[in-house]
């Protein structure tokens, strides 16, 4: 998969993309991830990205050239699957959309900032809009680093044990049950039995029926 980024804050991928589970994945090659600095597809001397919005009102938004320059850029070598910006009244993104985008390809990024992009992108260069919550962040960056670790740790290959993305929460729509490790007795606190048994028949459906209960808890929505 390669994963393109377009943001007005490229230094902010610096750390996020080059740890962990993201580092090893391109290291296998498994995964290309390019940050692109949006200020030099600006149109004018002075860089610029933003500018008022039509009508008045407070805060900026940005500009549309840019946008528009460097997506034809990056189109101009590669066709894309999916041009997606990250806002927060788009689709609510849930594990059922990672399991779908991470069979892409080649997928675009659209960090927003300020109060947003000029409208003409999302009607004419977007093709998918996603929110990470029903919350405002000071830019689509921190959403675009979600949306990419959670893309990323289902292409097979990027975790040693790939059974491990397929037990995680909300992927047959119930939370993970409870997990335990050593020791087995901690502060006279106990591992389940069951857990000690070895017979895998009964773990798996005591896990089961841990999700089933934690989900109508917690996530009663989700059995909907």
């Amino acid at each position: 998969m390669r994963i393109d980024i377009i943001t007005c804050l490229p230094e902010l991928f610096d750390g996020p993309m080059n740890q962990s589970i993201i580092k090893r994945s391109q290291q296998k090659g498994l995964v290309d991830i390019f940050i692109h600095d949006l200020r030099p597809y600006s149109v004018n001397k002075q860089k610029s990205i933003d500018d008022y919005a039509y009508g008045g009102g407070a805060g900026m938004v940005m500009m549309i050239e840019p946008i528009d320059r460097c997506i034809t850029a990056l189109k101009q070598n590669l066709s894309y699957d999916e041009i997606i910006y990250l806002t927060p009244d788009g689709e609510g993104l849930t594990q059922g959309i990672c399991n779908q985008l991470s069979l892409n390809k080649n997928i675009i990024l659209l960090c927003g900032h300020y109060k947003g992009v000029d409208e003409r992108v999302r009607e004419h260069l977007i093709t998918r809009e996603l929110s990470i919550g029903d919350y405002v962040l000071s830019g689509g960056e921190l959403a675009a680093m979600v949306l990419a670790d959670a893309l990323i740790r289902l292409i097979p290959g990027v975790l040693n044990d790939e059974s491990s993305a397929l037990t995680d929460s909300f992927q047959d729509s119930l939370l993970a049950p409870p997990v335990y490790t050593r020791p087995a007795i901690y502060n006279g606190w106990d591992v389940p039995a069951i857990l000690q048994s070895g017979n895998e028949a009964k773990i798996n459906d005591w896990r089961y029926e841990l999700a089933v209960k934690r989900t109508k808890e917690r996530r009663p929505d989700l059995l909907k």
